[in-house]
């Protein structure tokens, strides 16, 4: 009797626990908020487009030479020759300095005399060693003290000629660091020569322009010295590493105008015209959701905006290009995605 009362207790309690749970599940159902599925919500559409995604961007930088040199010697002494001015062009061999070598080329008038004198030794020791009156080593002892002094004496003549420094290609003299007089060791600067015949205009490009750019391309070129006046050069060189603000060198070269002559360090800009797409269907930036990996659209139709799956190529600042998923026309929200569902009815704005 008393297993069965308990039972019954038991069977109670679990029925009431079940109402109980049954009853709140149908309150918090009543508080759960549910759309009026024929309430409109406002939205803003803009057409899709076929528009002409060209972009137009503009680069700051500064020309540099296309090549400058430190003339060092390689050999050392007192400069007795130095026709040389800051600002005078120069030519490709053009005497930069002389210096001493009077003490070379006695060293040089030394040696010959030395190789002379083992040549008159040589004749004498093949008519001896015909005759058996000499050892045949003398013969090879005298054949080598010749080479040997031949030897010493090409590094004589290479000195001296180390001493007659010339520019190496045609420029202008940027500086000059000694006077005449000078004595100057191995490796001193002696002056600094500038080729501007080409300048090269180095800018620094943002990662996502970079790649508008292609070696042997035609840039314009203007310059604050001449603001009236368009130069045209050819990109040369692309940076494959960026610094740490994701910004890639750009060198474009350009050829020295004798009308507007351009000088090292002033500013240049170019204007470089990325045919993106040229004429294509766009939409605004503003009406994709979703990610750009899974684009997504809502299109107007009927008074419903219906989520519409598209395919994006190239982007600029205000829209995307559409490849696929849209037909020119088609009404797309650009404002309002945030309280919309597929098949939200909506009114337009």
């Amino acid at each position: 009797m008393k297993r069965i009362f308990v039972a019954i207790i038991l069977v109670a309690t679990l029925g009431l626990t079940a109402w109980k749970l049954l009853d709140n599940k149908e309150k918090v159902a009543e508080k759960v908020y549910r759309p009026d599925p024929n309430l409109k919500v406002g939205v803003r559409v803009e057409a899709a487009q076929v528009r002409d995604l060209s972009q137009v961007s503009s680069f700051l930088g500064s020309f540099a030479p296309n090549r400058e040199i430190e003339i060092r010697p390689q050999a050392g002494g007192e400069i007795v020759q130095l026709p040389i001015a800051e600002g005078q062009a120069v030519g490709a061999g053009k005497l930069i300095a002389k210096l001493d070598d009077d003490q070379l080329r006695f060293q040089a008038e030394g040696l010959q005399v030395t190789i002379e004198g083992y040549q008159n030794d040589l004749k004498r020791y093949e008519t001896l060693v015909k005759g058996d009156a000499t050892p045949a080593v003398n013969l090879e002892k005298t054949q080598l003290n010749i080479r040997s002094t031949q030897a010493q004496a090409k590094q004589i003549q290479k000195q001296i000629a180390n001493t007659t420094i010339t520019a190496p290609f045609s420029g202008v003299v940027t500086q000059k660091m000694v006077e005449k007089g000078s004595v100057v060791s191995p490796g001193t600067p002696i002056a600094k020569i500038t080729d501007i015949s080409l300048l090269k205009l180095v800018v620094q490009v943002p990662e996502k322009a970079v790649g508008q750019f292609k070696i042997g391309q035609s840039v314009g070129i203007r310059t604050e010295a001449y603001p009236d006046e368009r130069f045209t050069g050819r990109v040369s060189l692309i940076g494959v590493q960026g610094d740490a603000a994701h910004n890639f060198p750009v060198e474009i070269t350009v050829a020295n105008s004798g009308a507007h002559p351009l000088k090292a360090g002033m500013y240049g800009s170019i204007e470089n015209t990325s045919q993106v797409r040229g004429k294509t269907l766009t939409v605004a930036r503003q009406a994709i959701v979703g990610s750009t990996k899974q684009p997504q659209v809502f299109v107007v139709e009927n008074g419903k905006a219906v989520l519409r799956n598209v395919q994006i190529g190239a982007t600029t600042n205000d829209y995307y290009e559409i490849t696929g998923g849209l037909k020119e026309g088609e009404q797309i929200v650009v404002s309002g995605q945030i309280n919309l569902q597929n098949g939200t009815p909506v009114v337009t704005q």
